[in-house]
């Protein structure tokens, strides 16, 4: 279900109304693949038109890449859980085990031949990766996930979420002119206004899986700014004002 040009995304907006009007009509939840930022975004407008409910989950808190699952707890009178596995992937001999990246880890699930959106987010800790997938492909991936580069793996799952590494955050505090998103962007990037407004302009920017074409956008407490190709933060408060009028906002940047 994976999608990047303007065609695929349209074509998907259409499966996301097929698979709400299923839900309405079976009384029955229905999902999706994990879904990219621009993915989320053509989600929610399909489902402003549509009038759907709908709630997203990633495996995690703040996760970038989330399924969606159409339908109401509450109409259809029961619950029924994401369909998500989350896997270790370690160093049959750590040791001698190479320092992997985040693309390491992806391009060897990649080069096994699955979909994109059979993946979520993949967490690094040290040598290992914590991955989470579709319920449907965990066993497939255990079975045949056996080497990142140069290097023997072994896969299994993850029973208890205490078990996962925490997400580092690093607080910060940036000085603006304003609670304007394209600011803080700035700010936390070094990059000038010009600079910043063109992330808004190609569609990099998005505001709780949100996209955000204008920067004019006044961030609140919570919100999640995600930069394509940059980085992600949460907006947490204005702190106070400086002598020369300037606004001191307090973020924490993923790291």
């Amino acid at each position: 279900m994976a999608a990047e040009t303007e065609k695929e995304l349209q074509q998907l907006k259409k499966r996301f109304g097929e698979l709400a009007d299923r839900a309405v009509r079976q009384n029955l939840f229905t999902f999706t693949g994990f879904l990219s930022l621009a993915e989320q975004d053509m989600l929610w407008q399909a489902v402003k038109e549509a009038g759907a409910f709908v709630s997203l989950e990633g495996g995690i808190a703040h996760a970038e890449r989330r399924m969606a699952r159409f339908g109401n707890p509450e109409d259809f009178g029961y619950e029924e859980p994401f369909p998500i596995c989350c896997l270790l992937i370690e160093p049959v001999q750590e040791k001698f085990a190479d320092a992997f990246t985040h693309r390491d880890f992806l391009g060897a699930i990649m080069n096994l031949g699955i979909d994109r959106s059979t993946v979520g987010d993949i967490l690094l800790d040290q040598k290992k990766a914590y991955v989470f997938c579709q319920e449907t492909m965990a066993d497939w991936l255990m079975e045949n996930l056996a080497q990142v580069r140069h290097t023997n793996v072994r896969c299994h799952r993850v029973e208890s979420a205490g078990a996962l590494p925490e997400r580092k955050l690093m607080p910060k505090e940036e000085q603006v002119a304003s609670l304007r998103c394209d600011g803080i962007v700035a700010s936390v990037w070094n990059l000038s206004r010009s600079q910043s407004q063109t992330l808004f302009s190609q569609k990099k920017v998005f505001v709780n899986g949100r996209q955000q074409e204008s920067g004019s956008a006044l961030l609140k407490p919570g919100d999640v700014v995600s930069v394509r190709g940059m980085g992600k933060f949460i907006f947490r408060e204005e702190k106070h004002t400086t002598r020369k009028g300037r606004l001191v906002v307090g973020i924490e940047l993923f790291v």
